[in-house]
């Protein structure tokens, strides 16, 4: 009885008034789920990150039907508009370009509203760039901290570089393949050559390859070749062991970029002193 109340359920979806996030392929259009296109194709409307993109997978499986734009340009004047259209019974499906919406786009600002909206949420599952990178990159995956696109702005980029640098979790981050170069170069100097990383790009499609042991060989291998593709790196966290104790060099080093970076000598020891669990004194002391 049960597995039939389930099934004539999912038989009515999509239901009125519903937001769906639908999980959509990150290259290999195969891997789209059959719940998933009958969302698509039964929604009265699909906001799209672009359309251009939505209207290939629209098209590969025969499904018709209105589409708008919902990006991180036009998500300000967008979400009001979406929520009356909800609230008037309406059902709509929330896709990325590829992957799941919501993760590094304004399709969480749109869930969160909806949800103080006090309207219903279902996610339909799919692939996901950093999940498939990191169960197949070999580098362990139990616990992970996941980054996204690091900031372009000097002094927050160097931040979150640092912390990765004393991480002992996996950290997933996505790049653009114009950037790969630089932010390798980058990883070198706060992380060191030998940090276990694996760099996967073009998931799923036919050209799929995953570059790794680790910062160094990853640099030779990219340094005289065009990168293309989608990117995503996996990084090692570093050993427990190795994360114990102070070691002074270190700190004064980390002190000094910091203040390079742009941040005064007291923010940049309030900074290092709550990271490593020491006196701030300590480490202002290092100037």
């Amino acid at each position: 009885m049960t597995n039939n109340f389930l099934l004539s359920h999912r038989q009515e979806e999509p239901e009125k008034g519903i937001l769906y996030l639908v999980g959509t392929p990150i290259g290999n259009l195969s891997d789209i789920s059959s719940r998933a296109i009958n969302i698509l194709a039964n929604v009265s409307l699909v906001a799209c990150e672009d359309t251009r993109q939505t209207k290939k997978i629209m098209n590969r499986f025969n499904i018709s039907n209105n589409l708008i734009s919902f990006n991180k340009e036009n998500s300000l004047n967008k979400i009001s508009k979406l929520i009356a259209e909800l609230k008037t019974g309406k059902s709509i499906a929330l896709v990325s370009d590829a992957g799941m919406p919501g993760i590094c786009d304004p399709g969480e600002d749109l869930v969160s509203e909806v949800k103080s909206a006090g309207l219903s949420v279902i996610c339909i599952p799919g692939a996901c760039a950093a999940i498939t990178a990191l169960v197949s990159s070999g580098i362990p995956s139990s616990k992970f901290i996941f980054e996204g696109f690091l900031p372009k702005k000097n002094i927050d980029r160097e931040k979150i570089l640092f912390e990765i640098s004393k991480n002992e979790k996996t950290t997933i981050i996505y790049e653009s393949p114009y950037r790969l170069k630089k932010l390798l170069k980058e990883l070198l100097e706060f992380c060191g050559g030998d940090r276990e990383i694996i760099v996967a790009r073009e998931l799923t499609k036919k050209f799929e390859q995953h570059v790794g042991n680790n910062i160094n060989d990853v640099l030779t291998y990219f340094k005289d070749k065009e990168v293309i593709g989608e990117i995503t790196l996996i990084i090692k966290g570093i050993k427990k062991e190795n994360n114990q104790g102070i070691n002074k060099a270190d700190l004064k080093k980390d002190l000094h970029e910091l203040i390079k970076a742009g941040l005064s000598i007291s923010a940049a020891s309030k900074y290092l002193a709550k990271k490593n669990g020491i006196k701030k004194s300590i480490i202002y002391n290092l100037n």
